[in-house]
């Protein structure tokens, strides 16, 4: 179970990769198409460039239409794909300048009661996500400049949520195993014993 978790995790975090990138480069693309645009519209590119500017211009040189509509649909999920490897190896951000000198034993009770809040929390957000997805495609909403369904986002969303809560659930199970079982299971920040 725990390599299946593992596998599930590091595919969920390079499919985010992949859409982070991809929108990085989609701004870029936009960005550059924007200061082109700017360039060949100011009176100084007119007057040296002339009719070339102007040619340059007819080509449709700008920033991709619609680009914030498609990096805020994207963002989402990339978030969302990123949280199941960080919750399998324990990489949350946290602070240990007071547990760090409690017992073992108390350590693995609060990391336990951690992790049942955060895979509760995970639940109520694909939840949420799932009521806002049907909402939008009863709605019929589309984004403003490209027109496409709201709900694609919601649902490519919903995907890496899930991904996560299950991910998170399983870490939940593994941490109360480890408090009544006494013994470490899944290391904090170095991914599961092999």
């Amino acid at each position: 179970m725990q390599q299946f978790m593992n596998k599930l995790a590091r595919y969920m975090a390079i499919s985010g990769g992949v859409i982070l990138t991809l929108l990085v480069l989609l701004t870029c693309v936009s960005v550059l198409g924007r200061t082109l645009n700017t360039l060949f519209h100011s009176g100084f590119a007119q007057a040296i460039l002339g009719d070339f500017a102007k040619t340059i211009l007819d080509t449709g040189v700008g920033p991709v239409l619609g680009d914030f509509e498609i990096v805020e649909a994207g963002i989402a999920f990339a978030i969302f794909s990123f949280i199941p490897l960080c919750q399998i190896t324990g990489g949350h951000a946290s602070v240990d300048i007071f547990t760090s000198a409690l017992p073992v034993r108390v350590n693995r009770f609060i990391q336990m009661i951690v992790e049942i809040l955060f895979a509760g929390v995970l639940i109520l957000i694909a939840w949420r996500l799932y009521e806002g997805m049907n909402s939008k495609m009863r709605y019929q909403e589309t984004t403003f400049l490209l027109q496409f369904p709201i709900w694609w986002a919601y649902a490519a969303s919903l995907v890496a949520a899930c991904v996560s809560a299950i991910v998170s659930v399983y870490v939940a199970i593994v941490r109360i195993a480890e408090f009544f079982q006494d013994r470490t299971i899944i290391h904090v920040g170095g991914g599961a014993d092999h």
